[in-house]
């Protein structure tokens, strides 16, 4: 009679990143840059949390659930970045509020709920915290107690530490990311332009745009068909300077300084811009190449005059 194999099979785990972005950032831009306020620096965050999904996959072996991105907007209103980063594949935007005087409020109550709902509903096995509040403890101790193993991840300091000592503690695993990990990511944010004198006038955007020359493409027609008459190039700069002036109304200054300094838009916002001056002209845009040209370099024009910087082109 054959003896049974009794040796246990290993269970492949399944794993969440929570990143509560307050923290990375903060503890980032000390460290890299000095910086003590989030306007200093600019991070590529895209890039960031692909680095992070990786360094993830070589720590733990098994299937990656997905990443928490925690992060705080005025009146829960997404910004430009946070609006990139929602599209991107597996990775969960949670947003709390951020007051007026630049406070996150909510953060912390998002990341200690869904960590411990994904343990209570056995949706993971093992999850890596980015994180240095205290507050955390009570959450990563009520997971463990439905059997999740917490791997808390921090930056590391300039000095001293940076985390909670008992969050420390608590965790199953401590790991410090280098500074030299996160050096790629983040850069000083450019220095503003001077604004222009009172004394001198702005130019017009006729002015701006006298001296360029409009390419016209030839219409490909067939013998026999009239040729479809695109928008004129007034009109569309003119379309692209309304949305801009839109934006900024609903979106606020500083979430617009986010796209500072141009002129390429993020594949998410050059869509948002096309979609809203087809609204505008109540025809659509996709059949003339030249013309979404034209629609940024309105767009531009307008968001390049409420920040006082001169007039570029756009490039894409």
């Amino acid at each position: 009679m054959a003896i049974p194999d009794l040796t246990p099979h290993p269970v492949a785990a399944k794993y969440a990143v929570l990143v509560d972005v307050g923290y990375l950032y903060a503890a980032a831009g000390e460290v890299l840059l000095g910086a003590k306020e989030r306007k200093e620096y600019r991070v590529a965050a895209d890039e960031l949390i692909q680095s992070l999904q990786k360094h993830a996959e070589q720590r733990i072996s098994g299937e990656l659930l997905r990443i928490y991105w925690y992060d705080a907007a005025r009146d829960r209103v997404p910004t430009v970045d946070q609006r990139v980063i929602a599209q991107l594949p597996w990775v969960k935007v949670r947003l709390g509020n951020l007051n007026a005087r630049g406070q996150q409020k909510g953060v912390d109550a998002q990341i200690r709920s869904d960590l411990e709902a994904l343990a209570r509903h056995h949706a993971v096995t093992d999850t890596i915290l980015l994180a240095g509040d205290e507050d955390m403890v009570p959450a990563v101790e009520a997971a463990q107690a439905y059997g999740v193993r917490i791997h808390l991840w921090g930056v590391e300091p300039p000095y001293g530490t940076n985390q909670a000592e008992r969050l420390v503690w608590e965790s199953d695993t401590v790991e410090v990311i280098k500074a030299e990990f996160l050096s790629p990511y983040f850069s000083r944010a450019p220095q503003p332009v001077p604004v222009t004198p009172p004394s001198s006038v702005a130019p017009s955007p006729a002015q701006v745009f006298a001296g360029r020359t409009a390419v016209t493409p030839k219409p490909h027609v067939k013998p026999g068909q009239v040729a479809k008459l695109g928008p004129s190039r007034p009109r569309v700069e003119d379309v692209g300077e309304h949305v801009a002036q839109k934006w900024i109304l609903t979106r606020g200054r500083d979430n617009i300084r986010d796209l500072l300094p141009g002129p390429i838009l993020p594949t998410v916002i050059d869509t948002e811009l096309l979609i809203e001056a087809e609204k505008e002209l109540g025809h659509s845009l996709r059949p003339y190449p030249e013309a979404r040209v034209w629609l940024r370099d309105g767009f531009w024009a307008r968001v390049y005059r409420e920040f006082d910087l001169g007039v570029g082109v756009s490039s894409k």
